[in-house]
């Protein structure tokens, strides 16, 4: 850590070749195109509808008027705006036919209620479950290096299992995940993979507000309608038939209905002697069709190019889409705007563009790139990372926008999880120049890390931080900030609410983008490449590329 220090250091107090002077940004412009971004006539940002469509046309012609060029995929030898994103798009064909056999009685669910169930990616074009026998397998964990086995010699084959979200010492704050900093093992995405390399034939994920970190209108919003996933050569291989989530009180009640107790049971799963429980005389019947296609979605790409090195890329980021038109909230509102999710990322990215096509030209080359099917499960960054259209070796680093506080200035900031590398060194270094202190993620349970499209990049060894406003506002200290970030959370993440407010100021926005064009400015037109540190998950990867910068 002492070396990536040093560097930081280094890069902070370097020469006037790699000073750069932030240029201001306009709240009003940036209001202006969350607002536009997040209205109505673009039905929610939907990946391959129409208004994909509204999207694209807009952010291009924003990044053309700004004086940035196309960054695209070539073709006839031109680069052109986007990346085409093929993805399986799966959606139920009506209402599903959900229900439990417990004690003898039928009991039928309700999708979006006790139950969410979403379309199968496996694929399958009809789901046909009669009476699938139902395994407690814990926190689903298969975790060697850890010694923790949840599945212990138990076959899932023709079984639904049943599993906790988040990690095992979620509860205490101490154990081998962490502690309350959510590893990978406690996403749900993990636990649908993992049960699928167990042969389940379905897993129900049980919901619990807290080690979630989110509500039961934020499951529903997200699951209920089109599903989307990377074209797949054995798409059974990453899914199981079935996949869903229940709430803690049916889940409860199932455990009752088979003599075991929900409190006692998720104790013993904390333990590295836990061993699935099967609930004898319970089972799960689903009957639905599923309408599957691939489908074309695109990844949106600017370019400034660099003077000296236009073949090393510093790459901005944020995505575009949103969840589109889905279920009406109590207000019959059936539009999920996605204001400060992820309009506010977009609209950087914008103004991040204009930024560095009308400023000095950087040696390096600035990417502007505006993601797809994050809301899918980070899909477009994920097909770029593996699919790049600038080589990942000589990629110095990926700063991500996502969800940016559209209200006043902070005295702080944070990044998404506790990953320590050479980027947040350098941002740190930056940031106490422009009269900002860095703050750990304040909710390191909520598992942010795996949730945002840095991780993409990540997985293939780039160095990447997703940038978070900070909670210590100017106006408010950190009860203030702290109270937006919970009734956000609460009220509008995934909701048909999350609109634009004509009382947001942009104000912390516009600051903070000042500082996040240093950071990028200073790393285009620097010899620096950032690693991670030497005991992070990511280092080998990015090692493994260091011939292609030499």
């Amino acid at each position: 850590m002492k070396k990536l220090l040093a560097c930081a250091v280094a890069f902070a107090l370097g020469s006037a070749a790699v000073a750069a002077d932030a240029p201001a940004f306009d709240p009003h412009r940036l209001s202006a195109e969350v607002k536009t971004l997040s209205s109505d006539a673009f039905e929610g940002r939907g990946p391959a509808t129409p208004g994909e469509a509204k999207t694209i046309d807009y952010v291009v012609a924003q990044l053309r008027a700004a004086g940035v060029q196309p960054g695209g995929e070539l073709k006839d030898g031109r680069r052109g705006w986007t990346q085409a994103v093929p993805l399986l798009r799966a959606e139920i064909v009506g209402a599903p036919a959900l229900s439990l056999r417990l004690g003898g009685r039928t009991q039928a669910l309700t999708q979006g209620e006790q139950i969410v169930v979403r379309a199968a990616l496996d694929g399958s074009r009809r789901v046909d479950i009669e009476n699938a026998p139902l395994v407690f397998v814990g926190y689903g964990v298969k975790a060697p290096e850890r010694h923790w086995d949840d599945y212990k010699g138990v076959d899932l084959h023709g079984k639904i299992a049943v599993v906790l979200v988040n990690d095992p010492d979620f509860e205490s704050g101490q154990g081998d995940f962490g502690g309350k900093a959510m590893t990978y093992y406690g996403r749900w995405t993990y636990k649908y993979e993992e049960a699928a390399r167990q042969g389940a034939l379905g897993v129900l994920v049980v919901h619990e507000t807290r080690p979630a970190s989110y509500g039961w209108a934020t499951v529903k919003n997200s699951n209920t309608n089109a599903m989307f996933d990377i074209v797949r050569e054995h798409p059974a291989e990453a899914h199981t038939r079935l996949e869903g989530w229940i709430q803690r009180d049916l889940a409860a009640a199932m455990l009752r209905a088979a003599g075991l107790d929900f409190d006692a049971l998720k104790k013993q799963a904390q333990t590295r002697d836990f061993r699935p429980v099967e609930l004898k005389g319970e089972s799960l019947s689903a009957k639905f069709a599923v309408d599957a296609k691939v489908i074309t979605t695109h990844n949106i790409v600017g370019l400034v190019p660099g003077s000296k090195y236009p073949g090393e890329t510093v790459i901005y980021s944020a995505h575009w889409d949103h969840l589109g038109v889905g279920a009406p909230d109590a207000k019959g509102d059936r539009i999920y705007n996605g204001a400060v999710d992820n309009a506010t990322g977009t609209a950087a990215l914008i103004e991040m563009g204009r930024a560095f096509a009308r400023g000095p030209r950087p040696e390096r080359s600035v990417v502007l790139l505006n993601v797809t099917a994050e809301e899918k499960g980070l899909l477009g960054s994920e097909y770029y990372a593996t699919h790049p259209l600038y080589p990942a070796g000589r990629t110095v680093g990926v700063i991500n926008m996502d969800a940016l506080d559209p209200h006043g200035p902070a005295r702080n900031f944070s990044i998404s999880g506790s990953a320590r590398l050479g980027l947040l060194d350098d941002l740190v270094a930056v940031a106490k120049a422009h009269g900002m202190s860095y703050a750990p993620d304040p909710h390191p349970e909520a598992g942010s890390f795996f949730r945002s499209d840095h991780f993409s990049f990540a997985k293939q060894g780039v160095p990447a931080i997703s940038y978070e406003s900070g909670n210590d506002w100017v106006d408010g200290d950190v009860a203030a900030g702290e109270a937006a970030s919970k009734a956000y959370t609460e009220a509008h993440y995934h909701q048909p609410s999350d609109e634009w407010q004509a009382d947001w100021s942009f104000t912390g926005m516009a600051h903070d983008l000042g500082m996040l064009y240093t950071l990028g400015a200073r790393l285009a037109n620097s010899r620096e490449w950032p690693n991670w540190a030497n005991d992070s998950e990511f280092r080998a990867l990015r090692d493994r590329t260091v011939a292609e910068r030499r």
